[in-house]
């Protein structure tokens, strides 16, 4: 109910309802998969057309609905950008255990047979599947505590492809990192495309130092392992999606005139340009541009 009433109110007021998914059981794309924000409902329209004003793209209205298994409500607007989807949640009620921990939700064509597969690869299902008017979702916990949500629709959503595809950024231990890393790829089908054992600890806010960094692709989408000793300096750590943009001084630019701070950077580091900003409300997020190779 959580993930599927908020795509399905994205569906009909962003893109229209659509057939034609492929049967397959884990992922579908990632133009299908959200970044979770959680903001008091004085911040709603104000995160909003910041965000829009920084990206581009487009919002739902505001809708007021019930999201959980358990009784709540919460006004949702979803956002649809070249660079990635959110899911935005202003709740009126305290909000049901363990939702508003998960960080992304991803589209999958078979529920249970993603949940089986996530239960193979190794993660703990923390929310049982739960019906839905419009479909079926359940959360899922991997080593290292990372929550992530899956979520399924009756009738296949169809969305234009990212013009870039955002990035997952999960911060794990040293510990917990090999098994996520196994577990995910198990789940998701993906590949590691690097794994880099002394990155820039500039990343990281520890320059001079180096860390371990992980990048993996899927059908999800990308995601970012920072494998760390927790030494983090704020806001390190408090990023959970990094935006991919072909000019990270203009559209910086773009922020701070809608009313976004500019945390960290710019800085150059290895293959990229980045920042890290915080929007109206709250949510922390990593904007960077490749840079020639």
């Amino acid at each position: 109910m959580f993930r599927l009433k908020a795509m399905a109110i994205a569906v009909l007021l962003l893109a229209g309802l659509g057939h034609g998914v492929a049967a397959q059981p884990v992922p579908v794309g990632p133009q299908y998969d959200s970044t979770h924000v959680y903001v008091t409902s004085d911040q709603l329209d104000p995160f909003v057309a910041s965000f829009v004003a920084t990206f581009g793209g487009q919002a739902s209205k505001a809708a007021g609905m019930d999201v959980t298994p358990m009784p709540s409500t919460t006004i949702f607007r979803a956002v649809t950008a070249p660079e990635g989807l959110l899911s935005v949640f202003a709740f009126q009620t305290p909000i049901p255990y363990p939702f508003g921990e998960e960080r992304t939700g991803y589209l999958v064509a078979d529920m249970d047979a993603a949940v089986a597969a996530a239960r193979r690869a190794g993660a703990e299902v923390v929310v049982q599947p739960f019906p839905d008017p419009i479909g079926r979702d359940a959360v899922i916990r991997w080593p290292g505590g990372v929550n992530m949500q899956l979520y399924w629709h009756t009738t296949p959503p169809v969305y234009p492809a990212l013009a870039t595809v955002p990035e997952n950024r999960v911060y794990v231990s040293g510990e917990a990192a090999d098994v996520f890393v196994r577990d995910f790829l198990a789940f998701s089908g993906g590949r590691v495309v690097t794994d880099d054992r002394n990155a820039p600890g500039a990343e990281i806010g520890r320059p001079g130092e180096t860390y371990r960094r992980i990048r993996v692709t899927s059908d999800f989408g990308k995601l970012t392992v920072l494998v760390t000793d927790g030494h983090l300096p704020w806001p390190y750590g408090r990023e959970i999606t990094g935006y991919e943009v072909t000019e990270l001084g203009a559209t910086l630019a773009k922020a701070k005139a809608a009313g976004v701070e500019v945390l960290t950077g710019p800085y150059s580091t290895g293959d990229r340009d980045a920042a890290i900003v915080r929007f109206p409300g709250g949510y922390i997020a990593e904007i960077h541009a490749p840079r020639p190779q």
